[in-house]
């Protein structure tokens, strides 16, 4: 009686160190996803040419795992649209000069090769007033964006101040009639 009992003991011990190793081997895994942010982006300036003639329709955000997305609509605009982005000290207004507070701890300064305006006739194309936050973009809630204020649209370039966190790591991306401002959550890539 007492090898059965001895053996069943042996049996139990055993499953729960299988139990155990199969916990151990599901916690590195979680630990390899929640790593699996991008990295390398760079804080330093990007861009190419910042005029073109179709205009901007809107701006929106969205927020992600590893990072705050800001999209600039431009309808008809192609996937080679001009863009400057940088950060800076103190936002100032390309067209005026004017000195525009922006909240958080870093700014990027961003240029899109659109006009917030039709061309042809003058009539604005979004609804931007400079030194406001930009009109139904809300960021309660977001981990790196703090605050937003349209700067202007002059010559073909609309201006928009984008205040983070800190200063982090940034990407552009050109897709067909949108640009994308990716803004990462960290340096480290983990979430």
């Amino acid at each position: 009686m007492r090898r059965i009992w001895a053996a069943m003991a042996a049996l139990a011990l055993a499953g729960t160190g299988a139990g155990a190793a199969a916990t151990a081997d599901a916690a590195p895994a979680a630990t390899a996803r929640a790593t699996a942010c991008p990295t390398g982006w760079g804080s330093g300036d990007k861009g190419g040419d910042a005029t073109g003639a179709v205009p901007l329709k809107d701006i929106r955000t969205g927020r992600h795992a590893c990072y705050d997305r800001m999209v600039f609509d431009v309808p008809g605009g192609g996937s080679s649209l001009g863009y400057r982005v940088g950060y800076v000290a103190r936002l100032h207004s390309g067209a005026s000069g004017r000195y525009i507070p922006v909240g958080g701890g870093a700014v990027l300064d961003v240029r899109v090769g659109a006009p917030a305006y039709d061309p042809e006739t003058g009539a604005p194309t979004y609804p931007g007033r400079v030194g406001r936050t930009l009109p139904g973009v809300h960021l309660a809630g977001y981990r790196t964006f703090r605050d937003t204020r349209y700067a202007g649209s002059f010559e073909g370039e609309t201006q928009i101040g984008l205040g983070v966190r800190a200063r982090l790591p940034f990407r552009v991306v050109r897709l067909p009639g949108r640009l994308v401002v990716d803004v990462a959550h960290t340096w480290t890539g983990s979430r």
